[in-house]
């Protein structure tokens, strides 16, 4: 930091905020730190009373945080984001699409462990809307040194850290078990729920079954809607551990591979998924009817992009998992 005279600081960094006060008006910066002096700026610092300002003395080993801003935009900015002009220090993302927020949270953690670095994101895995923020990041101080910025880098390595998942289109199957709904005794109204949630994603049921409690039944729709070319299966009701509860091992008896029966998800823990020819087939228990959030909520997004979800992440989601 050097002091130098007011008259001399065109180019200059400003290493302070310069308040202005106008009596009954404002009392606020007129100058940020970090702002590059202006020609025109001279005379309004002059009428601040500021013969003399403090600015940034530049050398090799260190860099403005408007530029480290930059090089943490650089290594953040995957697909399907732009980037907010930088101001005083911070950059934020923004989707340039609707779609799903994916980050690199082990990257991230270990870049934001490096001292004065700070990158914040909304959780990983949700549904963002077109133009909406999804990360800020800055440095801590006014100026950095480079050896952090290069230390960021190489954490970062050679691909973005984040990155929006554009929904796909999928043919969806909606198989709707229980005998009470096969045999006309009561009305179905599992079915505008999920009709409701696939809206949100631009999707409809395009192909319904229902059917009563017995495995062959709902095995016997299962094979028909694959056959009939559905990309996602969804099968309703009858996943508890209750003897007359079989949709479980219908879906199993598909020849469907299961990802997971059971999830750490309240509501929702009765959730199986499996993959068959990577086709998702999904059971979800009776709370995704009556609960306003449950595990499906979490998942159908993911499904949506097209992502083929592990057991370990559908394990890990208890930290959050109580809805």
């Amino acid at each position: 930091m050097k002091e130098i005279k007011t008259q001399d600081a065109v180019g200059k960094i400003l290493c302070h905020d310069i308040t202005q006060i106008i009596r009954g008006v404002t009392k606020d910066a007129k100058f940020r730190k970090g702002h590059i002096i202006t020609a025109e700026d001279i005379p309004i610092l002059l009428s601040l009373g500021k013969e003399n300002i403090f600015v940034w003395e530049n050398d090799e080993t260190k860099l403005h945080e408007n530029d480290a801003a930059e090089i943490l935009r650089s290594i953040t900015q995957g697909e399907n984001l732009f980037a907010t002009e930088v101001k005083e220090g911070k950059i934020e993302l923004k989707a340039t699409i609707d779609g799903v927020f994916q980050v690199d949270e082990e990257k991230l953690n270990a870049i934001n462990e490096v001292d004065e670095i700070c990158i914040a994101t909304i959780k990983n895995h949700i549904p963002i809307k077109k133009d909406k923020s999804v990360a800020g990041m800055r440095v801590i101080p006014l100026v950095i040194d480079k050896l952090k910025m290069d230390e960021v880098k190489k954490i970062a390595g050679d691909q973005p850290l984040m990155k929006i998942v554009p929904y796909k289109n999928f043919k969806v199957g909606l198989i709707v078990t229980g005998s009470e709904i096969f045999h006309d005794r009561i009305k179905d109204t599992f079915t505008p729920v999920i009709e409701s949630k696939l809206k949100t994603f631009g999707l409809e049921i395009a192909e319904k079954r229902i059917s009563d409690d017995s495995k062959e039944m709902t095995l016997s729709h299962i094979n028909e809607l694959l056959n009939n070319g559905c990309e996602m299966i969804i099968c309703t009701g009858g996943m508890s551990v209750d003897p007359d509860d079989r949709t479980p091992a219908a879906i199993i008896s598909s020849g469907a591979k299961v990802v997971t029966y059971g999830v750490p998800v309240l509501p929702g823990a009765m959730f199986m998924l499996a993959y068959k020819n990577n086709i998702p087939i999904m059971g979800l228990p009776g709370c995704v009817m009556y609960c306003s959030k449950t595990v499906f909520d979490l998942v159908l997004p993911r499904i949506v992009t097209g992502e083929i979800l592990t057991r370990r992440e559908l394990r890990h989601l208890g930290v959050g998992g109580l809805l």
